[in-house]
């Protein structure tokens, strides 16, 4: 089987071809704009038609699309999750029609939640702001695209590698800065909200068994831990981790994010029954590998 990962020098992408690699009897090509990537892809900028060129002689069984940006402005988000996967779709319909499409999303599509009710990939789409709105524009155009593709609207991943974009790889290097100074102070926003955190391994077999497993899959497949933490737990465990003797200090004014969703926890029961798949790795294993496995820059 011949898969290929696309952004798979990034956070996901990254871990996702590690663990392909391992797959015995895959043959794993990785793209993106890296020099060291088989294939030069950018999916922000190139048209369709040399996309798939591109793709044409590389053949893929498989294509994994982990390209996507958590930072930046609109119009980065949008040339990068809602343009991407739309072109990256009009090409494989020429290059590779038969090929799967395994597609990266996230739960921030869904937006705000109500507490004690986790979400299922029935409900409505309501994102708050421009990240989770183009992120939902890219699930769009790979559920309409007519391949055979399956979207996976994951979490909050944690785990070795995790940018500071990210609220774990943030607070992370905040810690690793402070270090054991006790009068050390972490000036953060409100900690109130709850999210649903899923171990970067968790995401990444997840993906394995979408691009893997035979027949037709559901358009879309949560992938989280299953359950609302408190940000303030995970904060104040990763500090325990990372022997912080100085004080947090919260504030009550946060993200604008934060206080519009402020509780989202993912139904997780379709991607068991679809894919034979749970999270196998508690949040305290992935705070673990996170603070153990250091940070990317």
């Amino acid at each position: 089987m011949r898969i290929l990962v696309l952004g798979s020098t990034g956070y996901l992408g990254a871990h996702v071809a590690e663990r392909l690699r391992a797959l015995p009897g895959a043959v794993v090509l990785t793209g993106g704009r890296s020099p060291a990537a088989d294939l030069d892809v950018d999916l922000a900028r190139v048209r369709p038609e040399q996309l798939a060129k591109t793709l044409a002689p590389a053949a893929p069984d498989t294509v994994i699309n982990c390209a996507g940006a958590t930072g930046g402005d609109a119009v980065t988000l949008a040339e990068v999750n809602a343009r991407g996967p739309a072109v990256l779709c009009a090409a494989l319909r020429e290059a590779a029609p038969a090929a799967r499409l395994v597609h990266l999303g996230s739960a921030a599509e869904y937006g705000p939640g109500t507490p004690d009710a986790p979400v299922t990939e029935a409900a409505a789409t309501r994102p708050i702001g421009p990240y989770g709105a183009t992120k939902l524009a890219g699930t769009v155009a790979v559920t309409a695209s007519g391949l055979d593709a399956v979207v996976l609207r994951v979490g909050n991943p944690v785990g070795a590698g995790a940018p500071p974009t990210g609220l774990p790889g943030r607070i992370a290097a905040l810690l690793r800065e402070a270090g054991s100074d006790p009068e050390a102070v972490l000036r953060l926003g409100d900690l109130s909200a709850h999210r649903d955190f899923v171990d970067v391994r968790d995401v990444a077999r997840a993906a394995v068994l979408a691009a893997t497993a035979p027949g037709p899959l559901p358009p879309v497949l949560n992938i989280g831990g299953g359950r609302a933490v408190p940000v303030r737990d995970l904060v104040r465990s990763l500090a325990g981790l990372a022997g912080f003797r100085g004080r947090i200090e919260e504030t009550t004014a946060g993200s604008a994010r934060s206080a519009l969703v402020s509780w989202q926890c993912s139904d997780i029961g379709a991607a068991e029954e679809a894919l034979g798949w749970r999270p196998a790795h508690t949040l305290g294993e992935a705070l673990h590998d996170l603070w153990e496995g250091g940070g990317t820059s």
